[in-house]
């Protein structure tokens, strides 16, 4: 349940069972006091004013409920769900999954020193690289992870580089799934994966270079909230992992959606691994080997565990239309910009969503694009007035960049013991000079 979900039935029913879904993904931290929204005993203006705007904020109690509930996908054992860092690669949100039993999936090398920093150890590593070069290949075999690769010409590449090793490889279903197409990452138009039919060649790239094929993995797409694509899917993975013998392990991706609008369905995640466990043990018995079954999620884990606080600057009236700028560009979050995404907004002070109107909500960078929703409704707001942008904790700080040369925010952790603690620093203007040569 997302943070504006508990802003609701904090004022409307505090007994639903919505509410006690919430109290049990641990958002305790949240409270409403005299129409605010606080956050560990704070009003976000309160935050704002000690960490700086915008900042993004990290529940930890919300981030380990949802590590957990990945950690019990599957029935089946042996299985192992691998966080997918890129949703988020914060260390010390890195350290909390780590303490949650899960392990890791990497897509370069900076992410695989994140990882060894916050203790991932190598066997808890796995690397799917996507088009990447020698020197990067050479990183992750070095760095003793598991290494997958995502087209025959990478397979052939990593047999010259290290021959008679054990790789995986990625392998594209036919299909995908996903809230944008964007991010579907399965079927002919994908860019991603070898096509689930050239297991030939696999092979006979693998028999070339004495490699021994440890696994195989799929990822179909992000953000999706039903199960049906997937376990076709997943149907398919294991008719192919049949055609290789002695497998350690499938890997059948991740993509696990959040219900990022108020009014939209949960994917029923206990329903979801029930089926693909029933389906794991009948193919289990078929292969012969009990393997270990792996998931890759990033979304689900780290989405609804954050969210964005940003402040209102200036309120502009054009005919027909009301702007709130605030300091929340693209920068900051890409999201909206890249893929149309929603985000529930709130407005911290007034969450009843008094006197309201429609408005475009917009960011500071000089781009007629830069919008966080449009034709939105907001609860009377004010030049000062702090927002909250929702279920941020996913693809949020860890696509933000410099762009107008601003700066990045800063992160803040809420505690178990509901305190507030930085977590990343917030960036400098000498930030923008650095390894800059002039």
């Amino acid at each position: 349940m997302t943070i504006l979900h508990a802003v609701t039935q904090l004022q409307t029913d505090p007994v639903t069972s919505r509410l006690n879904t919430l109290l049990e993904a641990g958002a305790l931290e949240i409270a409403i006091k005299d129409g605010a929204l606080q956050l560990a005993g704070k009003t976000a203006a309160e935050i704002t004013a000690e960490f700086g705007s915008p900042l993004y904020i990290y529940s930890e109690r919300i981030l380990r409920r949802r590590a957990r509930e990945c950690r019990r996908f599957l029935q089946y054992e042996p299985f192992v769900p691998n966080y997918s860092c890129k949703a988020n690669t914060n260390v010390a949100l890195l350290q909390i999954v780590h303490s949650e039993g899960l392990h890791a999936d990497a897509m370069s090398p900076g992410e695989i020193l994140l990882l060894r920093a916050a203790g991932f150890q190598p066997n808890e590593i796995f690397y799917v690289g996507n088009y990447v070069d020698d020197a990067e290949l050479l990183y992750a075999i070095k760095a003793g992870v598991q290494v997958s690769v995502d087209s025959l010409a990478q397979l052939e590449r990593f047999g010259r580089l290290n021959p008679g090793g054990q790789v995986a490889v990625r392998i594209n279903p036919g299909m995908g799934d996903g809230h944008h197409k964007k991010v579907v990452t399965g079927g002919a138009e994908s860019k991603f994966g070898i096509w689930y039919e050239d297991v030939s060649k696999i092979k006979e790239i693998t028999a070339r270079y004495n490699l021994r094929i440890a696994g195989i993995n799929q990822h179909i797409g992000s953000n999706y909230l039903t199960g049906d694509v997937y376990l076709q899917t997943v149907a398919r993975l294991l008719s192919i992992a049949e055609q290789f013998a002695d497998l350690d392990f499938v890997d059948f991706g991740g993509g696990m959606g959040i219900p990022y609008k108020n009014n939209t369905g949960r994917l029923d995640l206990v329903e979801l691994g029930g089926r693909v466990s029933d389906m794991l043990e009948s193919w289990t018995a078929r292969y012969g080997k009990r393997i270990t079954a792996q998931i890759e999620p990033g979304r689900y884990v780290v989405a609804e565990s954050g969210l964005l606080l940003i402040t209102v600057q200036a309120l502009k009236e054009n005919p027909g239309l009301s702007f709130v700028g605030t300091d929340g560009g693209f920068n900051v979050l890409a999201r909206p910009v890249m893929y149309g995404s929603h985000h529930e907004i709130i407005n911290t002070r007034n969450v009843d969503n008094t006197n309201g109107k429609t408005v475009t909500i917009c960011g500071n960078i000089c781009e007629s694009g830069d919008k966080l929703a449009e034709d939105r409704q907001l609860a009377a707001t004010a030049q000062g007035d702090v927002l909250a942008v929702l279920d941020a904790g996913a693809y949020g700080f860890s696509m933000a960049s410099n762009y107008n040369s601003r700066l990045r925010p800063a992160e803040v952790l809420i505690t178990q013991e509901n305190s507030l603690r930085l977590v990343r620093e917030r960036g400098t203007l000498e930030d923008l000079l650095r390894h800059q040569i002039y």
